[in-house]
C-alpha cells in the first residue's frame, strides 16, 4: 500500500526533521535488500540488529526518505527525514491503518501448539467463500503482523493472523493493533515455560488475545479451565469439546469424524487435528460459511513444511513433524503415529526446548509415556532427548548428532520402515532426511 506523507505523519505522529521534496505517494520498506526506488525506508531496531546502520545503503538504493529514532543525525541525501521515538511502533501504527482502511474480517489465532495448523485449516475454509489473506508461514511476532497487513490485497475480505509470544504482554500488543473480530486459542501447554515460569503465566499470556478483540466479536477455544479462568472478555464465547465428536476413524493420512450431525474428513491423521478442526468449524459458522464449504475447506487442507511432511527415500518413509515440540504436542503426535502405523516403525526424537528448570523431567515423562508401547525402535538425538530413551522400555540408541543418527538409519533400519521425526526446531531434524538421501 502507498501512503502520502500527510497520512504517514497523521498515523505515526512522526516529526519532519528535514525536507526538500515531499510530494507523491510512497511504499514502506524495512529491508534494504528488497527496497525499490522511491520507497521510504523504515529501519527497525532490535536486541541483535539495528536497521539504522543501513540508512545510507537505503538512500543509495533509491529511497526517497527514511524514518529514524536518532533525532540529531540527518542524512541530507534524502528528500525528507522523519523522526519517531520507536520505529517498530510506527510500523505497527501503519499496519493498523491498513487494517482499518481495507477493513477485512480479522481472525487471530494463538496457542501453545497447533497455531499454524489451525491457521492453515481456517485459511483453506475461508478461501471457499472470501478473498482471504494469512500470516506467512509462522511469522507471528510484531514484525510478522505488520508484514501480514502490508502484503494484504486491497480487495481482501478476511485475514487470518497467527500470534506467537515469548513473554507476557506480547500478544496483548499484537491484538491491540490488529483488532480481531474472532479470537482463537488452540490450547495451553508448557511451551515457553522457561521464559514465563509456569502454566498460569502461559495461560495469562495466551488469553491476552482478548485485549483487542472487538466487543461484538467472538472468542473460540477448547473447553479448558486454564483458558476460562484467565480470559477477560465480555463478548460471545464458544468452547469446543472433543466429547461432542462421534464416529471417529483415523488411518494413514486420513481422519474422519462427525460433529453436530455433519460428517467431516481431513487429509491428515490425529485426534489433535480434529480438535483444531472443531475450532475452525465454529469460526466458519460465525462467519456464515456454508457447511458444504466448511467440509470442502477442511478436506482440501494440507500440512505445510515440517508439519507431518511425508517423504520416501531409499525405501524408507519419513514423517517429519519437527517444526516445534513440547510435551503435549509430542505425546499427541506419538499417540497418533503409534496407533496408525504398523511395524516396522522407528521414532527419532530430539530435544524439546524452552522447558526451564524441569526440562529433564519433561523428557523423562515422554519416555514413561512410551512404556505402554512395544515393537518400536527408538532413536534419540541430543543431551535432553537421551532421557526419553533411558526412561522407556523400548529398544533404542542415543546419538549426539544428526549425522550419527542418519548414518545409523542407513546402516541398520530395514527397508519398508516408517520413521517419525519429532523435536524442537533448533534440532534441525530435516538434516537427518537430507543426509540419508546423500550418504
Amino acid at each position: 500500500m502507498k501512503f502520502t506523507l500527510d497520512e504517514i505523519i497523521n498515523c505515526t505522529g512522526a516529526q519532519i526533521l528535514y525536507k526538500k521534496d515531499t510530494l507523491g505517494e510512497f511504499e514502506i520498506s524495512t529491508d534494504t535488500r528488497k527496497l525499490e526506488k522511491g520507497n521510504i525506508y523504515l529501519p527497525l531496531r532490535g536486541e541483535n540488529y539495528d536497521g539504522h546502520n543501513f540508512i545510507d545503503k537505503a538512500l543509495e538504493a533509491g529511497a526517497k526518505g527514511y524514518f529514524t529514532q536518532d533525532k540529531f543525525k540527518v542524512n541530507k541525501c534524502a528528500d525528507f527525514v522523519l523522526y519517531v521515538e520507536n520505529s517498530l511502533v510506527a510500523y505497527l501504527k501503519l499496519a493498523n491503518y491498513i487494517r482499518n482502511k481495507i477493513n477485512p474480517i480479522v481472525i487471530a489465532i494463538t496457542g501453545s501448539s497447533g497455531k499454524t495448523t489451525t491457521k492453515e485449516m481456517l485459511f483453506s475454509v475461508l478461501s471457499t467463500t472470501y478473498k482471504t489473506h494469512k500470516t506467512y508461514l509462522n511469522h507471528n511476532n510484531e514484525i510478522g503482523l505488520c508484514q501480514t497487513m502490508f502484503t494484504m490485497p486491497d480487495d481482501c475480505e478476511a485475514v487470518v493472523v497467527e500470534m506467537g509470544m515469548r513473554n507476557l504482554g506480547e500478544i496483548e500488543l499484537l491484538s491491540s493493533y490488529c483488532k480481531p473480530d474472532v479470537g482463537i486459542i488452540t490450547n495451553i501447554g508448557s511451551a515457553h515455560v522457561e521464559r514465563l515460569g509456569n502454566l498460569k503465566n502461559i495461560a495469562i499470556a495466551k488469553c491476552e488475545i482478548a485485549a483487542g478483540l472487538k466487543k461484538e466479536g467472538v472468542f473460540i477455544g477448547p473447553d479448558s479451565n486454564k483458558i476460562k479462568d484467565n480470559l477477560n472478555y465480555n463478548g460471545e464465547k464458544i468452547f469446543t469439546k472433543y466429547t461432542d465428536v462421534s464416529n471417529v476413524e483415523i488411518s494413514i493420512s486420513r481422519s474422519k469424524f462427525t460433529y453436530e450431525n455433519t460428517d467431516f474428513e481431513l487429509n491428515v491423521e490425529g485426534d489433535y487435528n480434529i480438535e483444531n478442526a472443531l475450532l475452525v468449524i465454529e469460526a466458519a459458522k460465525k462467519l456464515n460459511i456454508s457447511m458444504e464449504n466448511i467440509q470442502k475447506g477442511l478436506f482440501d487442507y494440507r500440512p505445510i513444511e515440517k508439519r507431518w511432511e511425508v517423504s520416501e527415500i531409499k525405501g524408507l518413509t519419513f514423517i517429519n513433524d519437527s517444526y516445534n515440540a513440547n510435551p503435549e504436542s509430542m505425546k499427541a503426535v506419538l499417540k497418533t503415529f503409534l496407533s496408525v502405523y504398523k511395524p516396522p516403525i522407528v521414532l527419532v526424537l530430539g530435544n524439546m526446548g524452552e522447558l526451564g528448570k524441569d526440562e529433564i523431567a519433561y523428557h523423562k515423562e515422554i519416555g514413561e509415556f512410551l512404556c505402554s508401547y512395544e515393537n518400536v525402535k527408538l532413536l534419540t538425538v541430543g543431551n535432553l532427548a537421551k532421557y526419553i530413551l533411558r526412561n522407556s522400555t523400548l529398544d533404542g540408541v542415543e546419538f549426539e548428532t544428526n549425522f550419527e543418527c542418519a548414518k545409523y538409519i542407513l546402516d541398520n533400519i530395514e527397508k519398508g520402515s516408517t520413521i517419525l521425526l519429532k523435536a524442537s526446531r533448533a534440532m534441525k531434524f530435516e538434516e537427518i532426511i537430507e543426509m540419508v538421501g546423500r550418504l
